[in-house]
């Protein structure tokens, strides 16, 4: 990364991950020049402040992701946080395959796992989680090749060792950094 976006306002640096969001949708749909409409966000998004854990309850998310995961403050909190570092794409992929995993319709779990897929998955997919897009490879050849096979027919399994490897990345990679942030610091004071 250059010196010089470390100086930019947050808020450019968001809107320059939106524009890449787009771009990146736009390019997979040549003929719908009305995707690339951006809405500008009015604010950004904060966890919700009556939900807001005691310190004691937040310094347990230390060596837990699970613990905070499971909390929506600590979703939140920790989606922002990733954000922060333009890989929000793990979490997102995360929740959406916790959503996955609860519908009961055989027709919209085929519905969700091509969405899924599309945003997720496959190559240069808007939010992709299985690119080397930084020294960590997301989701490695293998788990992407397994995940593939798996939506022939669809199950709620199928993106079961995908969300797997995403979590463990996320628990390795992510949650120390998120520990030493300046958005878990303000919890636990």
């Amino acid at each position: 990364m250059c010196k010089g976006l470390a100086a930019l306002p947050h808020t450019c640096l968001e809107r320059a991950k939106e524009i890449k969001i787009k771009l990146g949708t736009l390019l997979q749909k040549p003929d719908s020049a009305i995707d690339f409409i951006i809405p500008y966000p009015e604010k950004p998004e904060k966890p919700p402040k009556a939900q807001r854990p005691s310190p004691e309850e937040a310094l347990q998310w230390r060596d837990s992701l699970e613990k905070v995961l499971q909390k929506p403050y600590g979703l939140a909190t920790f989606h922002s946080f990733l954000r922060s570092e333009f890989s929000e794409e793990n979490a997102e992929f995360w929740m959406a395959c916790e959503d996955y995993k609860k519908t009961k319709s055989p027709v919209k779990l085929v519905e969700k796992a091509k969405k899924i897929y599309e945003e997720f998955i496959q190559t240069d997919a808007p939010k992709e989680v299985s690119a080397a897009r930084r020294e960590l490879v997301n989701i490695d050849h293998f788990t992407k090749a397994v995940t593939m096979k798996n939506l022939v027919e669809p199950t709620p399994s199928s993106f079961d060792m995908a969300q797997k490897r995403i979590f463990a990345l996320m628990e390795k990679d992510s949650l120390p950094r998120f520990v030493r942030s300046e958005f878990y610091q303000e919890l636990i004071k």
